[in-house]
């Protein structure tokens, strides 16, 4: 029997933004995987789901994916979920989905449940070029972090990386060392109550930051032209 493991992207904010096809997948399935059981449950009381949740992230022992593993022997169909958005991009979706591959005993097939991605997002409603970009997920926090700015300096392609609330003003700094000129897009809580895109030069959104430090909140997509 093969069983099926199906990728399934959530709402990045707003709960409406799940697909049918996504709620139609995870009331089917016989167990979803997620980050946190929490915030997956948010989602599945709002679409009335009750099924049977098992934790899965960065930190989950070996001794959880052989579980996964003995699930898919079984024939069972697995759903996997990230908190927000598609599961496997800057998540660790991605490595379970490459070692159910890998795993020449299991008979499974992968399916994708397209959906909500925050980079996708943030590109369609800046206004810079988006017909070459390249994604660059989450920065490093130290090392290398200086070495992806100088690369950014020549960079031919708009640029797109997440960024927290925590470093949002030293990136800016960065920025505003390395490319004074370009143009700079940051989205913030995507699709959320406060949603914003603000738009200018690095220097010029270090500034506005600055004036309205409630602005710092949240998680934001920060676009290089």
């Amino acid at each position: 029997m093969i069983s099926k493991l199906y990728i399934v992207a959530t709402p990045i904010g707003n709960l409406g933004d799940v697909t049918l096809r996504a709620i139609e997948t995870l009331k089917n399935v016989d167990l979803i995987l997620c980050e946190d059981t929490r915030q997956t449950k948010k989602l599945l009381d709002k679409y009335g789901i009750k099924k049977e949740l098992l934790s899965y992230h960065s930190h989950s022992k070996l001794s959880k994916v052989e579980k996964i593993f003995e699930l898919l022997e079984e024939g069972k169909d697995l759903a996997l979920v990230s908190d927000a958005g598609t599961p496997g991009i800057s998540d660790p979706g991605t490595v379970l989905v490459s070692k159910v591959i890998s795993r020449v005993s299991l008979d499974v097939k992968v399916i994708p449940i397209p959906g909500p991605t925050a980079l996708i997002a943030a590109l369609s409603a800046s206004g810079l070029p988006t017909h070459e970009f390249t994604y660059l997920g989450f920065l490093p926090h130290k090392k290398g972090r200086e070495k992806i700015f100088k690369e950014i300096t020549s960079a031919k392609r708009t640029i797109v990386f997440y960024e927290s609330p925590h470093r949002i003003l030293k990136t800016l700094e960065s920025l505003q060392k390395f490319v004074p000129d370009k143009k700079v897009c940051l989205a913030r809580e995507l699709t959320k109550i406060y949603e914003e895109f603000k738009t200018g030069t690095a220097a010029e959104l270090l500034e506005y930051l600055k004036q309205n430090p409630e602005k710092q909140r949240g998680e934001f997509v920060v676009i290089v032209a």
